[in-house]
């Protein structure tokens, strides 16, 4: 389940999502968040980057 919910997390960040609504969508915290993008080595955009427009998919649950 853990590698569903990283996989979400690193898809949706690269599609444009924000770390506070990825932590909101995965019922996560945003250091989780944040610890997650950086295990797979995502570089991070930097503070008040744009953010996505369209409704958020269903995360996976826990």
């Amino acid at each position: 389940m853990q590698a569903q919910v990283e996989r979400f997390v690193v898809e949706h960040y690269a599609a444009g999502r924000s770390l506070r609504e990825l932590a909101e969508l995965t019922d996560r915290s945003f250091s989780a968040v944040r610890k997650i993008l950086d295990r797979h080595g995502v570089r991070r955009r930097g503070v008040g980057a744009a953010r996505l427009s369209a409704e958020a998919p269903t995360p996976p649950t826990r």
